[in-house]
């Protein structure tokens, strides 16, 4: 868990301090790391090349190799795009999760919010 923290850190720091190269490739490559720690090689490897996650797949470990490259903004924002396609099926989980706490469920219950959690929220299938 500590390695996979330290990757969300980093990379949130990474892109605070306008993109910083160094910070964004060692947060990419401990959240990988710590993804693998704490669900295992084998279920990590079985989780990111699903025939249907291809294409998500690709686009974020794509990402992550145009940040080695050295071009941040652009491996961010596939990163980002892989992120979201990977981890989809999750939203609704956690989007329900957020909505039973007291502070964070009244906020995602105001109008202007509620449109766009409901639709983050809505279940669908990987296509």
């Amino acid at each position: 868990m500590g390695l996979t923290g330290f990757g969300v850190f980093f990379l949130f720091f990474g892109m605070i301090l306008f993109f910083d190269k160094a910070l964004l490739a060692i947060g990419n490559i401990l959240f990988v790391a710590g993804l693998s720690f704490v669900i295992g090689l084998e279920r990590t490897f079985k989780f990111f090349f699903q025939r249907h996650k291809f294409k998500a797949t690709s686009f974020f470990l794509g990402g992550v190799l145009v940040v080695l490259i050295g071009w941040p903004i652009i491996g961010v924002v596939l990163e980002i795009y892989g992120f979201f396609l990977l981890f989809r099926g999750f939203f609704p989980v956690a989007v329900g999760f957020i909505r039973r706490l007291p502070v964070l469920g009244s906020i995602l219950n105001l109008p202007v919010i509620s449109g766009f959690v409901d639709k983050v929220g809505e279940s669908n299938n990987m296509v």
